[in-house]
């Protein structure tokens, strides 16, 4: 056999073989429409009867489809991030003075009410300065008396009596800062709050800023976070906050945004910001890692069904129904929910887009509505429910 008759020969069983494809593969109309065959092969596609079929070939006639009506909805944007939790006030109790510790009045985790007495250390020293300051006064105010008794005799000078007056005054002074040494042996709770643990005994030999123990006000946990700067015009006081603990333990009530830093970080691009956490019934601690999450509303979006999103070498589209015939629009997905999608693009709400048929669709294709997705779904939904 000749090379021509070969090739002739091949030329016909390529063609053969195309048109068979045509005819009983519904994807090849989109890739022949892509690819510019259409229009090389001079075939003039159509959309067959019943939705079955080829482009070309056969009997034509409207596709059959299932349509989903355009629905208008917010975009939704979650913030996630983790955070330390601590309490809303923690004081590091520590000793003003040196001293030999002579009773702990307290026990680690307990309760402890604001001017409680926590230690006492060893006063002796400072009961005898008290004492001896207030001899001190109680003479220096006799002889103040004596010398107003006499200065009216002209027997006591003028500088006399202002000498007296500054002994009296002195030794009061010498009392108070005896008063302030005692003081300082009682080591009181500067807040109400729960005890740690306890850092001393009895017999300790104290310095000065030695610390007894934390003491800390956990009513509310205080979380610190970050947020990206995309959100910081939708920070607002008092937004609500979802919080889980990272240990697992339960979480009382959700948070609120207390505090805003005013700095953004350079480096990360985030804004540290705070959020309070109740804590009344004590399950929380300083320390924990909370994840922390944040919803935002945005921009409203057309909403259509997943299935109605298709792609094409250009991107992603949707087919539009428009006078029962069938359009490609471009779309931006914005974002992705179970069951729905947001995109951006020439959509309005009550619009009809295609969601099943569109293998065989090519624009301005003839369509003919199976039925309606939404009214199917809100049939299931009710049979389902009877």
């Amino acid at each position: 056999m000749s090379l021509f008759k070969q090739l002739l020969l091949s030329l016909a069983a390529l063609g053969v073989a195309l048109a068979i494809w045509i005819t009983f593969v519904p994807a090849a109309q989109p890739i022949l429409e892509r690819t510019g065959l259409y229009d090389l092969l001079g075939i003039e596609p159509a959309a067959p009867a019943n939705g079955g079929g080829g482009a070309g070939f056969g009997p034509r006639g409207p596709a059959t489809v299932v349509l989903d009506t355009v629905q208008d909805a917010v975009l939704q944007q979650r913030i996630t991030a983790v955070g330390d939790g601590r309490a809303v006030r923690s004081v590091s109790v520590r000793s003003e003075r040196t001293g030999s510790v002579r009773s702990v009045e307290v026990v680690s985790g307990q309760y402890v009410d604001e001017g409680t007495v926590m230690v006492r250390l060893e006063d002796r020293a400072q009961v005898i300065a008290l004492e001896r300051a207030q001899l001190m006064l109680a003479d220096a105010e006799d002889e103040l008396q004596r010398l107003d008794q006499l200065s009216g005799s002209g027997a006591v000078t003028t500088v006399r009596i202002r000498e007296s007056e500054l002994a009296v005054q002195d030794a009061r002074l010498a009392i108070r800062q005896a008063e302030v040494d005692l003081d300082e042996t009682l080591i009181t709770a500067p807040i109400s709050g729960w005890m740690g643990l306890v850092a001393v005994e009895v017999g300790d030999r104290l310095s000065a800023q030695d610390v007894i123990g934390v003491l800390t006000d956990r009513s509310q946990i205080t979380i610190d976070f970050r947020v990206p700067e995309r959100v910081i015009g939708a920070l607002e006081p008092d937004m609500p906050v979802q919080v889980r603990s990272m240990s697992g333990a339960p979480v009382p009530a959700p948070g609120r945004l207390t505090a805003v830093d005013n700095v953004v970080d350079r480096a990360s691009r985030t804004l540290r910001v705070q959020a309070a956490l109740d804590n009344s019934e004590d399950r929380l601690r300083e320390g924990m890692a909370f994840e922390v999450s944040m919803n935002f509303e945005g921009r409203n979006f057309p909403s259509v069904d997943a299935l109605a999103v298709q792609w094409s070498s250009t991107g992603s589209f949707v087919w539009l129904v428009r006078d029962g015939k069938v359009q490609r629009v471009p779309v931006v997905i914005k974002q992705r929910n179970p069951d729905r999608v947001l995109v951006e693009g020439e959509l309005v709400e009550g619009d009809q887009v295609v969601i099943e048929g569109v293998q065989t669709l090519r624009p301005g294709a003839e369509i003919k509505p199976m039925n309606d997705a939404s009214a199917a779904r809100d049939a299931a939904s009710d049979a389902a429910r009877l």
